[in-house]
């Protein structure tokens, strides 16, 4: 679906304009048409690919979709693929995709499968003139930076959710709830760094030494994204190996609360291990056993067995056993 159809000049506002015209204005030196789609058919792809004159290989690869981040030169224009992230609800991560072409005088954007826009994008670009004179290189830097800033809240996300499960890993009981949500944790960042640790590579193609003729005045934009997702991968990096140290830190508190049960069970064991011993002394019935003729005997033989099962009770209570 056409979102929005726009011919600039010189960095202004010229017009929004119907999608047969395109190329009119793409031939023009001094103009750039910036278009967006979202969810766009193969049809509409097409007529795209025919007024922009795009790669049939990257138009190719935006029908097919679940395409991996990455960033790919064709002659003098450029695909970029950027993962889009957004947290939903129940606490899931929901993944969609933008698809960017951009070329001398054009920039083409399609989203699928994200609720988010950029319609903001487009109005921040436009109140700055100066810097939308660059032509489709600036556009491609804002609609990247766009992306990779909405990965921030998400991260502060990750870590506030393992922060809440470190407070409550040494809190007795909570252990399988613990490893359940950290192991939910981990899987989220390890999609999150799937979206990150693959453009991070790409994105390093945009500025210093060789660079497309595109993004040749926008380098020190793409540097700051780059440092952007640099640090996104750096602290995804943290969480996942604090993750892996929280885990064994919880399995470590399931061995010692077993270690504890196990400590109880014995002691307990020992104390009526002394007395079936002496009901099994006293149970074997033989004719010389002066204790069963006694007067007392029984009293005695019930004193006994409760004073030393009484004394085994404090001593394993003193060794923390019970």
């Amino acid at each position: 679906m056409l979102i929005n159809c726009v011919a600039y000049q010189n960095g202004r506002k010229l017009a929004d304009i119907p999608v047969e015209d395109i190329s009119d204005y793409v031939a023009r030196e001094d103009c750039f048409v910036w278009v967006a789609l979202r969810d766009a058919t193969f049809d509409e792809l097409q007529v795209m690919r025919v007024e922009f004159g795009l790669h049939e290989l990257a138009v190719e690869d935006a029908q097919r979709g679940h395409q991996r981040p990455k960033i790919e030169e064709y002659g003098d224009s450029i695909f970029a693929v950027l993962k889009m992230l957004e947290m939903r609800e129940d606490d899931e991560l929901a993944v969609g995709e933008v698809d960017i072409f951009a070329g001398p005088n054009f920039v083409l954007s399609n989203r699928q499968g994200s609720t988010q826009d950029f319609l903001g994008v487009r109005a921040r670009a436009e109140r700055e003139p100066y810097l939308l004179k660059q032509g489709a290189g600036f556009v491609l830097y804002a609609l990247m930076d766009a992306v990779v800033d909405r990965y921030f809240p998400i991260v502060d996300s990750l870590e506030s959710e393992l922060e809440q499960i470190e407070e409550r890993i040494f809190i007795r009981g909570s252990q399988r709830d613990s490893i359940q949500r950290l192991y939910a944790l981990k899987r989220k960042v390890m999609v999150m760094r799937h979206c990150v640790a693959p453009l991070l590579d790409a994105i390093g193609k945009l500025h210093g030494g060789r660079v497309p003729a595109v993004c040749a005045n926008s380098q020190e934009y793409f540097r700051d994204v780059h440092d952007h997702l640099y640090r996104i991968n750096g602290i995804l990096d943290t969480i996942r190996d604090t993750i892996g140290t929280a885990i064994q830190v919880n399995l470590s508190m399931v061995a010692l609360e077993e270690g504890e049960v196990n400590k109880r069970l014995a002691a307990w064991a020992a104390i009526f291990a002394v007395l079936t011993a002496f009901a099994g002394i006293w149970g074997m019935n033989f004719k010389n056993m002066p204790e069963l003729d006694w007067r007392w005997g029984y009293p005695v033989a019930l004193g006994l067995m409760f004073s030393v099962s009484f004394y085994l009770y404090r001593r394993f209570r003193r060794a923390g056993w019970l």
